[in-house]
């Protein structure tokens, strides 16, 4: 997985160097409505949704294309989903992939993959014990408005790999409790083309 991976960002890398000589890139930051997914609490047999938080992003795009484009993203990503046992908190990069077009004037619309690195995850004062995948996958789909240099993006992101925390045994959580970790978020981006 790890080395799936390497090689996603070795690909961006490369896309990189290509925008940079074609269409452009930029830097993007902006704020994460997000939720990951359902807490399993083993010994009652019950599922708690989380609550969504606030969390932020900053990273590096290139565009490669104009009325059609190719659009990869690196970006660090921070996270934070509540519920009764405490507070998930992810950090992570994701490499999303984006394909869009022009609809009419600024405005455009995309959809891609989006490639997930987990690099930090802490449940309040919990020990986590695993997490089934470092590595995962996921899908963006939104619309943005671009005004010269300046754009403003909304989309949606949703992970398709399934993906677990365990906990080691401890006064808060039980052993077997678990936590889903697919992102599930409304992502509002503010780029900047360089």
């Amino acid at each position: 997985m790890k080395k799936t991976f390497l090689i996603a960002i070795a690909t961006l890398c490369t896309t990189f160097a290509f925008a940079q000589a074609g269409s452009g890139f930029g830097i993007k930051a902006g704020l994460n409505y997000n939720g990951n997914g359902d807490y399993f609490n083993s010994v009652e047999n019950a599922f708690e949704n989380p609550d969504k938080n606030a969390g932020f992003h900053i990273g590096v795009y290139g565009k490669l294309g104009n009325r059609i484009y190719v659009r990869p993203e690196l970006v660090y990503t921070s996270t934070t989903s509540g519920y009764d046992e405490g507070d998930l908190k992810i950090q992570k990069l994701d490499v999303p992939v984006l394909v869009g077009a022009k609809i009419i004037g600024p405005l455009h619309a995309f959809v891609g993959p989006s490639f997930q690195y987990i690099l930090n995850s802490k449940f309040e004062d919990v020990t986590i014990d695993d997490i089934d995948n470092d590595f995962t996958v996921g899908f963006n789909l939104g619309a943005g408005v671009n005004l010269g240099k300046f754009g403003i993006d909304l989309r949606y992101e949703r992970g398709f790999t399934e993906n677990e925390i365990s906990f080691i045994n401890s006064n808060i959580v039980n052993v077997n409790d678990r936590v889903d970790t697919r992102p599930d978020q409304l992502i509002l981006s503010f780029s900047l083309k360089l």
